[in-house]
């Protein structure tokens, strides 16, 4: 009789224990994928699962949004400009069945596609698209790699290209560019102002030639300026039209006329 309450006992004790290690627990963020004999059978949400020992087995999947560093490309642009670049990928499980069945290891196989895109982008594109237009050649590098991925059932959400490096050469060349433009700029700039003060200053002789007196106040108000300071030297022009009052009168006469005052 002990011996069979003992056996009882015993069995009972190992069913339990089977009971417990048959309990599989799926956090919120996880999905879980059953298989009966070998065969795929349903997708688990979170929660408690019993999972019968020998009979079936159990596999979970992260579904949160992972970031993948894509190691550093050496590429060679459209324009024969050999660059490194490296990205960051962002992406995330929509179907767990497919992301372990259709593709053995989905991780890895997302970062090999997106360094082949990668480089083949970018041999699309000459250095200034590339150097410019980042945010479009991305969104094109995303748009491949979520077409590829969703037969593994991966959802790709955003591709980020981090840095492009250039030779020592070729930076060179480009500052050289660069500096020359700037000097461009400066040269036009500085022909715009010159255009604009000739052009005032017609306008002022404009406005001065039609005014009778008005270039002799402006010569007194220009000596009032300089006499502020007593270390100059003040050189005083004649004024056009006590020039013109000679030619136009006897300089006998005048000469006269200022003797007699």
């Amino acid at each position: 009789m002990e011996i069979l309450v003992g056996f009882v006992l015993f069995v009972g004790f190992i069913f339990v224990c089977i009971i417990f290690g048959s309990i599989k627990q799926i956090n919120e963020y996880e999905r879980g994928l059953l298989f009966t004999f070998g065969h795929f059978s349903k997708t688990l949400g979170p929660g408690w699962h019993i999972v019968l020992p020998i009979f079936q087995s159990f596999k979970k999947v992260d579904i949160r949004t992972k970031a993948v560093d894509v190691p550093e490309q050496e590429a060679i642009t459209k324009d024969n400009v050999s660059v490194k670049i490296n990205a960051v990928i962002y992406y995330k499980v929509f179907d767990a069945g497919k992301a372990i069945i259709a593709v053995e290891n989905f991780r890895y196989a997302v970062s090999q596609l997106a360094q082949t895109t990668m480089r083949n982008a970018v041999g699309a594109v000459t250095l200034d698209e590339l150097l410019g237009q980042r945010d479009k050649i991305s969104n094109e590098i995303c748009s491949i790699i979520d077409k590829a991925t969703d037969p593994w059932g991966i959802k790709v959400e955003n591709v980020e290209l981090k840095d492009v490096s250039l030779p020592e050469e070729m930076k060179r060349v480009i500052a050289k560019i660069a500096e020359a433009e700037r000097e461009k700029e400066a040269v036009i700039t500085k022909s715009r102002g010159e255009v604009e003060a000739a052009r005032n200053l017609k306008e002022a002789a404009e406005m001065m030639g039609s005014t009778p007196g008005a270039l002799h106040l402006r010569t007194l108000s220009t000596i009032n300026d300089v006499s502020s300071d007593q270390s100059n030297t003040i050189i005083f022009a004649i004024p056009v039209e006590v020039l013109r009052a000679f030619e136009n009168a006897n300089v006998n006469e005048v000469v006269k006329s200022i003797t007699k005052k």
